[in-house]
């Protein structure tokens, strides 16, 4: 009697020990449940972005065929860079509201980019070149991450820009977006270099100077999609904004890319092919 009184214990016992675990089991999942919950974006509209165009997904451009390309996906762009040129073919990224009042901090501690195929270049080659190290995906847009902030320092990301034109007209372009995407909630913009012959270039890894820049900006979540684009002269002196204002279509030609692809055809023709300047508020 007394053995078989134990083996029923032992039976209890078990059948408490995969309670206690199915039990612990559950809460875990729960905790789980709700963190995943957490982290859901609240605004179905930044939820459609996400899905569709984030820069950790997907490119925002297709390269024309041919030319040197090699993909770097960064924590807040992704960037198409060109081992001859030494410098972005070009840099995609999405800018959504809330990113603006992140707390990251700019350290202006330009780097080596060393996931890079090829030559390395380093802050040397700019060393009294009489050019800026200009930023494709502005710094300023990256204050929601300090790993986004760092990395928009990796000179993979950097293309020489004449000071007047980093300084002045970029800048400002910049710094437009930042007030259309606090009226839009979330813009999708890809910029870079346009290279022409013959070609110039800068210290002991031969920079290639670009003669252009282009800057195309996209608003395709909005009731009406539209988009805009600017091809800059790699110059002291710039045209205004609105002088400089072209559809994102003029800019393709130019270029060969072909931007925002991955958006439906409906939505992609109607934000490439429209320029309404009087919705962009441009002086």
């Amino acid at each position: 009697m007394a053995k078989k009184r134990k083996k029923k214990k032992s039976n209890s016992k078990k059948i408490n020990n995969w309670g206690a675990l199915f039990l612990l089991l559950l809460v875990t999942y729960s905790i789980w449940w709700l963190i995943k919950q957490a982290q859901q974006p609240q605004n179905p509209q930044q939820s459609f972005t996400n899905s569709l165009c984030h820069v950790k997904d997907a490119e925002m451009a297709h390269t024309p065929e041919g030319t040197p390309e090699q993909i770097l996906y960064r924590t807040g762009y992704t960037v198409s860079y060109n081992s001859h040129w030494k410098q972005p073919n070009w840099v995609s990224y999405e800018l959504l509201q809330d990113e603006l009042q992140g707390s990251a901090t700019r350290n202006n501690r330009f780097t080596p980019d060393y996931d890079v195929v090829g030559t390395m270049i380093d802050t040397r080659d700019y060393t009294y070149s009489g050019y800026d190290r200009g930023h494709m995906a502005p710094a300023a847009d990256m204050k929601w991450n300090e790993t986004a902030m760092e990395e928009s320092f990796l000179l993979s990301n950097i293309c020489p820009q004449i000071p007047e034109l980093n300084r002045g007209r970029w800048k400002e372009l910049e710094e437009q977006i930042r007030e259309w995407v606090q009226r839009d909630s979330a813009l999708l913009i890809t910029c870079g270099p346009i290279v022409s012959t013959p070609r110039k270039t800068i210290g002991r890894h031969e920079i290639v100077v670009p003669a252009r820049f282009f800057k195309v900006v996209a608003v395709p979540y909005t009731g009406t999609p539209r988009g805009i684009a600017f091809i800059f002269d790699n110059e002291a002196e710039q045209p205004s904004l609105k002088e400089l204002a072209i559809t994102i279509d003029s800019v393709e030609r130019v270029t060969g890319i072909d931007f925002f692809h991955n958006l439906p055809d409906s939505i992609e023709h109607k934000i490439e092919s429209d320029l309404s300047l009087e919705i962009w508020n441009l002086n």
